[in-house]
């Protein structure tokens, strides 16, 4: 199955990867600019969010990826993630370090990471309010949770849209599967990282953020004072300009 997605753009290829509460819709307001600046850029649904539909097998995210990029004839890429997006990225570096020319990992997710007990409660909440049919109240407790105090409503609205109708596809199908975990070693990683953090996020992705230079050959934290969960919707021109700015100096527009 390929992923929907978008393409545009020439130049070095950039794959943006969207968090676990959003779709590819959540990069409209970069979308302009990274071309701009001289990018190939790729974004796409994963399974079960925006126009792909909800996986009715096991599967993996990291392969799809990959799949929709040799289909494109996508040799080697930058990859920004988002959250969920920012796992998937870290595996296709760790997996095929060779294919991947720059990381920007903003409030990552990281593979083998253990839930805090304020993650894993949050978690619980979200899975009984989907239990007893509540769609409206899982939507909402999610957007209060993930977006920082810089959100407007329009902002908040479109996250809304986005993870309801993530809720909706992923309820419609008779049986739930989650991805299938890959043994990584990101020791394997070579490319450039920029991980990003939000001071307003919860505790276990600024962890995870200042971790990477730690477990990464060349990484780089940054924290925004201002950003919650998801910083490039909450100032999208501020998170552009950060975007741009790591990738002129690892992987430049010609």
């Amino acid at each position: 199955m390929t992923l929907s997605h978008d393409v545009a753009g020439d130049g070095p290829a950039l794959v943006l990867l969207h968090s676990g509460v959003c779709d590819r819709r959540m990069w409209d307001a970069q979308w302009l600019t990274l071309i701009d600046a001289g990018y190939r850029l790729v974004r796409c649904d994963l399974r079960g969010f925006g126009g792909t539909p909800a996986p009715d097998r096991p599967h993996n995210d990291a392969e799809d990826v990959q799949d929709l990029l040799n289909s494109l004839g996508i040799r080697q890429a930058a990859l920004v993630g988002s959250s969920y997006g920012g796992h998937v990225a870290l595996e296709i570096a760790a997996r095929w370090p060779d294919r991947v020319s720059a990381l920007a990992l903003v409030c990552s997710a990281l593979p083998g990471h253990e839930p805090s007990a304020e993650l894993n409660a949050l978690g619980e909440r979200e899975e009984a309010l989907l239990e007893a049919g509540d769609i409206v109240g899982a939507t909402e407790l999610m957007v209060e949770t993930w977006l920082g105090p810089d959100a407007d409503e329009t902002t908040r609205e479109a996250v809304r849209r986005m993870q309801r109708q993530a809720f909706e596809l992923q309820m419609a199908v008779a049986e739930e599967f989650e991805p299938i975990e890959a043994e990584i070693d990101l020791a394997a990683i070579q490319a450039p990282c920029l991980a990003v953090s939000g001071a307003h996020d919860l505790a276990d992705f600024r962890q995870i953020a200042a971790r990477l230079p730690d477990l990464l050959a060349d990484a780089e934290h940054v924290e925004l004072p201002w950003a919650g969960h998801l910083p490039s919707l909450e100032r999208p021109s501020t998170v552009t300009d950060l975007l741009i700015g790591f990738l002129k100096g690892t992987i430049p527009a010609v």
